[in-house]
C-alpha cells in the first residue's frame, strides 16, 4: 500500500534478487533506474531507455553489476519519494547509526518539463548523509562485465568492459581509490556521487545538493498542472510522476514499461522486452493524462503517434522511441533472469504481429489530436482515409490480437471492435472538416459492424459477448475495453451480462481478474500467468458505468491498496501471494489508477465519467 511516511522493514532477498515491491524508480524523461531498498541500483539503461543496460543485476545478481551506496550490516530501511518529485530517498539503518541516501536523475536547472523537449543532465546524483550514529558506508560501481577506473579531472574516468561506446565519469565530494570503496562517516557527513555520461559537467561545481534541488523544482512545477480532487489523490498523483517517468520526452513516446524481461510468473517464459513504444499504450495514456491537466504530454503522444505512422507508412502495432523500427528478438544466455527465470530478452518478436486494433488506435489518436487544435495535412489525411479502408476489410481476417499471443490468429472481437473505431473515428474527422474520402461508407460500414459485434460475438447460453467474433462463449478481459473505446454502449444489457461474466469467470479473487483462461484459450506459450492489473480497472469502469457505483468504488479502493510502499505497480499480480509479476512498473497499470479514479470521482459527482 503506498505510504508517504512508511515504517522501516527487514530488507529481503529471495535467492539474492530484491522483491519488484522493494524497487524505486528514478528517470529524467531520457531513461530511469531501479533503486532497491538495500541502496542497490540493479537496473539502469544508458544513455536511453532501450540501450544495453549499464548495471542489471536485475536480471542476473552475480554478473548484471550494480551500483551500490549502502552501509555494512545493513540491519533494515525504508524508501519515500520527495513530494510531488521524482527524486528518491532510502533511509538505511545498521547496528551503529542511520543513513539517508538521496538519488535522483537530474534535470537541467529551470527546467519546465511541460516542454516536449529534452530536460535531462545524464547525470545520476547518489547523496548520502549520516543522520545518527556512525557508519561504515560502501560505495561499489560494477558494470555489467567488469570495467576499469583511472583518476581523472576531479574523479575517476570509468570504461565499461560492455560498453566502449560509453564515457562514464564518476565524481564525488571525498577521495575514491576506484570503483569499490569505503568511508567511515559519523552523524552529519556525507558521501555525494555523481555519475555522468555523454556530455560532461566534470569541470563544472560539484555541488549534488544544488542539483537535487533543482530536479524537485522542476518537478513540483511540472505537478502544479495537475487537475484532480477525486479518491486516492496522493496514489493518482504519483502516478502520473510515474508515467511522466516513462515518458520519452525528446520524442514525446512512451515505453510500456522501462525494464525488460522480468517474469510473469516467476520460473516461466514469459519474460519480454517492453522498453519501447505500443500504440495503443499511448492512445490510453493520452486519455488519461488529458483528464488529470496534462494536455501537453497528451498532445506530444499524439503527435509522436501521428509522426511515427506517416513515417513507417504502415500501421506498426509498437516502435522504436523515435519511431524506428523496434529490434528483432534476441536471447541473452549469460544472464540467468531474474529469479533464475530465464530466457532473457532483448528486442520484441510481437513488432510484427498482425494486430487488427492498431487501426482504430492511430486513427482515434488522430480524432483526438483534432479535437485539442492539431492539424492534419493532406498527405497524412490521404494515408489515414487509406486505414480506414483497410480496416473496413481487416476486421474479417485472423490476427493475434491484444494479448499478442504466439498461437495461430482468430478473429477477435476486440480487434473487429477496434476496427470499428477507425471507421468510425475516421468518418468523424471527414464529417467535421468536410474531407475527402468515402465518408457516408465508412459512417455506414462502422454502424453495422458496431452491431454485428452485438450479434453474433454473443453467446446466449453463456450470457456473454464473446473472445471471438463466431461466438462461442469464452470471454477475455478486453472485452471490458469495448465499451471504453465507444465501441458498445457500458450499458447495453448484452455489456452488463459481459461484465458479470468476466468478473466471474476471469476472477483471480479479491478483485483480481486473469486476461483470459489458458486452458480456454491457448496462446502458444507453456504455462500460466497471473492477474493481469489494467484488466481490474477496466472492471472499476464498467461498474461504473452501469451505475454499480459502491462496487466500483470498493474495487478501486482494493487496487489502489495493491500498490507498493512508493506507490508503484507491475503488470501483473500473482493471486496467491499478492506479489508484482512482469515488467515494473508498467505504466497500464498507472494508467488504470488514474483513469478510473477520474470516472469514479465524476459518477460520485453526478457527471457521466
Amino acid at each position: 500500500m503506498h505510504d508517504p511516511d512508511p515504517p522501516f522493514r527487514p530488507v529481503r532477498r529471495r535467492e539474492g534478487y530484491l522483491p519488484l515491491e522493494d524497487l524505486g524508480l528514478v528517470g529524467d524523461g531520457a531513461t530511469a533506474a531501479l533503486v532497491g531498498l538495500d541502496g542497490s541500483i540493479p537496473w539502469m539503461c544508458l544513455p536511453r531507455f532501450d540501450a544495453e543496460p549499464l548495471f542489471c543485476g536485475l536480471l542476473d545478481q552475480a554478473r548484471g553489476g550494480h551500483f551500490t551506496l549502502a552501509p555494512e550490516n545493513l540491519v533494515e530501511a525504508r524508501q519515500r519519494y520527495e513530494p510531488d518529485t521524482g527524486v528518491l530517498t532510502t533511509e538505511l539503518r545498521s547496528p551503529t547509526g542511520l543513513v539517508r541516501v538521496t538519488d535522483a536523475l537530474a534535470l537541467r536547472s529551470g527546467a519546465d518539463l511541460n516542454d516536449d523537449a529534452p530536460a535531462d543532465r545524464a547525470e545520476l546524483v547518489r547523496s548520502a548523509v549520516v543522520l545518527a550514529g556512525h557508519v561504515r558506508l560502501r560505495a561499489d560501481l560494477e558494470p555489467r562485465g567488469g570495467g576499469q577506473a583511472r583518476a581523472l579531472f576531479s574523479g575517476l574516468e570509468v570504461r565499461s568492459s560492455r560498453r566502449p561506446d560509453l564515457r562514464l565519469h564518476l565524481r564525488s565530494n571525498r577521495p575514491l581509490g576506484g570503483l569499490h570503496s569505503t568511508h567511515d562517516l559519523q552523524q552529519g557527513d556525507r558521501l555525494d556521487l555523481v555519475l555522468s555520461w555523454g556530455r560532461f559537467h566534470r569541470h563544472h561545481r560539484f555541488d549534488a545538493d544544488a542539483m537535487l534541488q533543482e530536479t524537485a523544482d522542476a518537478w513540483r512545477r511540472w505537478m502544479k498542472h495537475m487537475d484532480y480532487g477525486g479518491p486516492e489523490e496522493s496514489l493518482v498523483r504519483r502516478a502520473a510522476i510515474t508515467l511522466k517517468m516513462c515518458d520519452d520526452w525528446a520524442s514525446g513516446s512512451l515505453v510500456a514499461a522501462p525494464t525488460s524481461s522480468l517474469p510473469a510468473p516467476i520460473g516461466g517464459i514469459r519474460n519480454w522486452d517492453y522498453r519501447y513504444a505500443w500504440i495503443r499504450d499511448a492512445a490510453f495514456a493520452v486519455f488519461a493524462l488529458r483528464r488529470i491537466g496534462f494536455r501537453g504530454e497528451a498532445d506530444a503522444f499524439l503527435g509522436w503517434v501521428l509522426d511515427a505512422f506517416e513515417y513507417s507508412r504502415r500501421p506498426r502495432i509498437m516502435y522504436g522511441l523515435d519511431g524506428s523500427p523496434v529490434p528483432d528478438e534476441l536471447e541473452d544466455g549469460e544472464l540467468e533472469g531474474y529469479l533464475r527465470s530465464g530466457p532473457v530478452r532483448w528486442g520484441n518478436g510481437a513488432a510484427d504481429q498482425r494486430q487488427h486494433d492498431v487501426y482504430g488506435e492511430i486513427l482515434d489518436c488522430a480524432d483526438q489530436w483534432l479535437l485539442s487544435g492539431g492539424e492534419i495535412q493532406p498527405a497524412l489525411w490521404t494515408s489515414l482515409a487509406e486505414l480506414a479502408e483497410a480496416a473496413g476489410q481487416a476486421w474479417r481476417q485472423p490476427d493475434q490480437g491484444i494479448w499478442e499471443v504466439r498461437s495461430e490468429g482468430r478473429v477477435f472481437t476486440y480487434s473487429a471492435g477496434m476496427c470499428q473505431v477507425a471507421l468510425d473515428r475516421a468518418a468523424s474527422i471527414g464529417e467535421r472538416l468536410h474531407l475527402p474520402g468515402r465518408i457516408a461508407e465508412w459512417r455506414a460500414s462502422a454502424d453495422r459492424l458496431r452491431r454485428l459485434i452485438l450479434e453474433q460475438s454473443w453467446d446466449e447460453d453463456a450470457q456473454t459477448l464473446s473472445t471471438h467474433l463466431d461466438g462461442g462463449g469464452i470471454v477475455d478481459a478486453s472485452l471490458l475495453a469495448l465499451p471504453l473505446r465507444q465501441v458498445v454502449p457500458v450499458d447495453h444489457p448484452r455489456m452488463v451480462a459481459t461484465t458479470t461474466a468476466i468478473a466471474e469467470r476471469l476472477s483471480a479473487g479479491n478483485g483480481l481478474l486473469h486476461r483470459y483462461l489458458h486452458k480456454e484459450s491457448p496462446d502458444g506459450l507453456a504455462g500460466d500467468e497471473g492477474a493481469f492489473v489494467l484488466c481490474s480497472f477496466w472492471l472499476v469502469d464498467n461498474l461504473i458505468g452501469q451505475g454499480r457505483i459502491e462496487e466500483a468504488d470498493e474495487l478501486y479502493a482494493s487496487l489502489c491498496a495493491r500498490a507498493s510502499p512508493l506507490g508503484l505497480l507491475s503488470e501483473q499480480i500473482d493471486p496467491s501471494t499478492g506479489e508484482f509479476m512482469g515488467n515494473f512498473p508498467q505504466a497500464f497499470s498507472h494508467i488504470g489508477i488514474i483513469a478510473s479514479g477520474v470516472n469514479l470521482a465524476r459518477a460520485k459527482a453526478g457527471a457521466q465519467p
